[in-house]
């Protein structure tokens, strides 16, 4: 993760709000014969941005308009993407359509905002899309027929740097944002992907699933359990986030993977495990060690660690298993915020990929 700047930062806009303006400018200029440039639209929350545009282009009965994404301070892979929109009108009574142009993906697994098939636009943007459409077409007296296509160069390749083709999202990116303002580092869209990875999993019938805070973790538990993709839940250090939403749309079977670190922090209270947001504490730590037959010199010791992975280390020096008392106390955390909606398992690896924790071991959970 991206370590946040120190100081004021910069809001951006979304991918759904630079389409709604672009959509809003290429519709203008259907009705009008002009593009507004700089383009104005309100946003749910009554921002009033200004879009420069890029592209300005019009034919027989279509026109398109682009803008570049401005994500402000946020390390948002679509920062400076160009979102274009194509408005074409369509046959009287036909209403509103949507379309995936290239670069924008298209859904093929239940469980998302949108059926199957749907271009990955999702809801709010429609709806700030439909409002323009509908506002010029009062304003012009025309009927509020249209196609509206968009499009985002480079987009199929932007998404592999993201959830979408774990999501069952393919060939391209998805429009998102329910505000219309990227607040920098507020890492919502982490936040989206976890809840959306929960629903697909539901939705497609699984019966056990895996958030991991890494690669190695990751990697590790889906070879213990084979799992497929749409059962790997990519949380990183928002367990909190993860487990809140299971609790309220539970799948039977969570096993929480992690480095010896990240679940030292579960352990001891901590939901959100970044390192800007928490951190180990080494007395408790201690003292944990302590209560399993440790003895004081390694006690000093690991009050002295610099690093979790240190005390690792002084304990398996001297046979003091520290990994699986973690895992069981990061489990009764995990269990807590649970609150009983699912059966929980907490399995520890170092950096190799070694498993040096485990706590409430499931039965192989059956297929799938």
């Amino acid at each position: 993760m991206t370590r946040k700047p120190d100081g004021p930062l910069r809001k951006g806009w979304t991918t759904g709000a630079c389409a709604t303006a672009a959509t809003r400018a290429a519709w203008q200029a259907i009705l009008s014969g002009a593009f507004p440039d700089p383009v104005g639209i309100t946003l749910p929350r009554g921002e009033t941005p200004q879009f420069a545009l890029v592209k300005k282009e019009t034919g027989p009965g279509w026109a398109r308009a682009s803008i570049i994404k401005d994500a402000g301070d946020d390390p948002d892979v679509t920062h400076q993407a160009e979102i274009i929109a194509t408005v074409r009108q369509a046959s009287t009574g036909a209403g509103i359509s949507f379309h995936a142009g290239a670069g924008v993906g298209t859904i093929t697994k239940p469980g998302l905002p949108l059926p199957v098939g749907e271009p990955a636009i999702n809801p709010k943007p429609r709806e700030m899309m439909t409002v323009q459409i509908l506002e010029l077409a009062a304003e012009f007296g025309v009927r509020p027929d249209v196609e509206i296509e968009i499009s985002i160069p480079g987009g199929a390749e932007i998404a592999q740097k993201t959830w979408n083709p774990r999501l069952g999202i393919i060939g391209g990116l998805s429009v998102l944002g329910t505000t219309g303002v990227v607040i920098p580092f507020s890492c919502s869209a982490w936040i989206h992907s976890i809840h959306r990875g929960v629903d697909v999993a539901r939705a497609t019938g699984r019966h056990h699933v895996a958030g991991a805070t890494g690669k190695t973790s990751e990697s590790a538990i889906k070879a213990i359990y084979g799992l497929p993709d749409e059962a790997l839940l990519d949380m990183g250090d928002f367990v909190g986030g993860m487990l809140k939403y299971l609790r309220r749309n539970p799948v039977p079977n969570v096993t929480i993977a992690g480095g010896f670190g990240k679940l030292v922090k579960l352990a001891q209270g901590h939901l959100d495990l970044h390192s800007s947001r928490s951190q180990v504490d080494m007395e408790k730590l201690a003292h944990t060690a302590a209560a399993i037959g440790a003895d004081t010199a390694l006690c000093d010791a690991i009050r002295t660690a610099n690093t979790a992975r240190h005390v690792l280390e002084l304990c398996a020096a001297q046979s003091v298993d520290i990994g699986n008392i973690i895992a069981r106390q990061a489990r009764e955390t995990a269990m807590a915020t649970i609150d009983g909606a699912c059966a929980i398992e907490i399995v520890i690896f170092d950096r190799q990929g070694g498993m040096v924790g485990r706590a409430g071991r499931l039965e192989t959970p059956s297929s799938p």
